[in-house]
């Protein structure tokens, strides 16, 4: 039995020695709850003490009283922010739904995971697009990018900006590798280690592993159906000195909740009054049925950067994204991306999503999209009702559903045993800074239609009954 329990605290003290070193946990953070990490790694509260003692034994984590346990400075340690090889039995941290879901075989069911099926894309534009391009310019398949990317694509997307309001021009829009590289550039560009940047709680996950390896101190504000908390929101930017905050406007990820009007106009007078940029990522714009208010639109790229790309909508395998942002920002983000990726983006990739644009199919393929999402939301939500698995708020659009467990159970754990069955979820707080997630799952609904998830879910659920 000793060996069992020694076992189980190994495993626990990995998992804590794991977010040290990827940093999903930085100097000074709280560890989570020993009955919160309890339920996430399915061990009882006495081996997580074990555990945590141990640890601060080793001088990784100290303790305080009355208040928890916290990381101890580990400044001097290596950045790992993921280990070789993929592991089912790692923590439950920002990485863990990204490499379950990118690393899975192909039978794996991935109602986690943050893209379309294949064959709700437009492959035929795609493979359209991809003969013309070989029958193109041999530059175009042998040359660097230019560093500021296609013509073609700048001159698509400046005639979009156009028809939402945004007079932006030619200087003000820089293309890049992707919609990830796009904020990683940002965040080079802006940001030094110790900054502060604000991020809306829950958020999309990739924001806090990425700023955790720009080594900033992250601070969560409450997301509301319609934005993010102003209250709190006033108090971070008056006490915490954010130089940034970076969100999702329209169809947020993960909550699919959109900006009022009211919450917009405040939040760009807060952020005036503190000198705060904002980096807007405005990835989910196309599939709203109708705009909602964009903080680009309202400021006219002033304080606010607008970054995107063409994952969600045409391919997430030929990637390119896009800055958008005050010209002589531009400029030194050039020289950034100069730097670090020698030139622009794929030549290739920027002229093949140009090439889809531009033959005209495009909005018809997201009418179709957003009628196929529609859908699959409804449906959803009806299949998971019977389990007790409720939506927070029902999307304008998008493909996300952030749903409620019924009272007591922790998605972690819930997550844990699923995968076990080849099913990948979301669960919430790989979404949460402030670990206050527990009780949801993120379902892409697009991928949640297979019979067998239910059947693994209402499984995992009883493996794991409400307290």
């Amino acid at each position: 039995m000793s060996d069992e329990r020694d076992t189980r605290t190994g495993a626990v003290m990995a998992a804590i020695r794991m977010k040290v070193s990827n940093r999903a946990l930085a100097s000074g953070d709280r560890l989570p709850s020993i009955r919160s990490f309890a339920a996430t790694m399915g061990v009882s509260p006495s081996t997580v003490v074990e555990a945590y003692d141990r640890l601060a034994a080793e001088g990784l984590i100290r303790a305080r009283r009355g208040s928890g346990f916290y990381v101890a400075g580990t400044a001097s340690s290596p950045m790992t922010l993921a280990q070789t090889g993929q592991r089912q039995d790692r923590a439950v941290d920002p990485f863990w739904v990204s490499r379950q879901s990118l690393d899975a075989d192909p039978a794996v069911l991935k109602p986690g995971c943050g893209w379309l099926p294949a064959d709700w894309m437009p492959t035929a534009p795609l493979r359209r697009a991809v003969r013309t391009l070989a029958r193109g310019e041999d530059a175009t398949l042998t040359d660097y990018g230019g560093t500021r990317g296609s013509p073609a694509l700048r001159r698509l997307l400046l005639g979009r900006f156009a028809e939402e309001g945004i007079d932006a021009s030619p200087e003000q829009l820089l293309l890049t590798g992707s919609g990830t590289q796009a904020t990683d550039l940002v965040c080079r560009f802006l940001l030094s280690p110790g900054d502060t940047v604000l991020i809306d709680d829950p958020c999309y996950f990739n924001f806090q592993a990425l700023l955790r390896a720009h080594r900033v101190r992250i601070v969560g504000v409450p997301y509301t159906p319609s934005g993010p908390d102003m209250a709190a929101y006033e108090t971070a930017l008056a006490t915490e000195r954010p130089r940034l905050y970076i969100t999702n406007s329209a169809l947020h990820n993960p909550t699919g909740a959109s900006l009022s009007p009211q919450t917009a106009h405040r939040l760009l007078r807060a952020a005036a009054a503190h000198d705060l940029t904002i980096v807007e990522d405005d990835i989910f714009a196309d599939f709203e049925p109708g705009p909602s208010p964009r903080l680009a639109v309202l400021d006219g790229l002033d304080r606010v950067i607008r970054i995107g790309s063409f994952s969600k909508t045409l391919s997430a395998s030929i990637r390119c994204g896009y800055i958008a942002a005050r010209a002589d920002w531009i400029e030194g983000l050039l020289d950034l991306q100069v730097a670090t990726s020698f030139g622009g983006p794929s030549p290739v990739a920027a002229e093949l999503i140009a090439g889809v644009l531009a033959e005209g199919g495009y909005r018809k393929h997201m009418d179709e999209l957003r009628r196929r999402l529609d859908r699959a939301r409804r449906e959803t939500a009806a299949r998971l009702e019977p389990l007790g698995i409720r939506p927070w708020l029902m999307p304008r659009g998008g493909f996300y559903l952030w749903c409620r467990l019924p009272d007591g159970l922790d998605s972690a754990a819930i997550a844990r045993k699923a995968v076990e069955q080849d099913v990948v979820l979301a669960p919430g707080n790989v979404f949460s800074v402030s670990q206050t997630a527990a009780a949801f799952l993120r379902f892409n609904v697009a991928q949640s239609d297979d019979p067998r998830i239910v059947t693994v879910l209402r499984q995992a659920m009883a493996s794991h009954p409400a307290e």
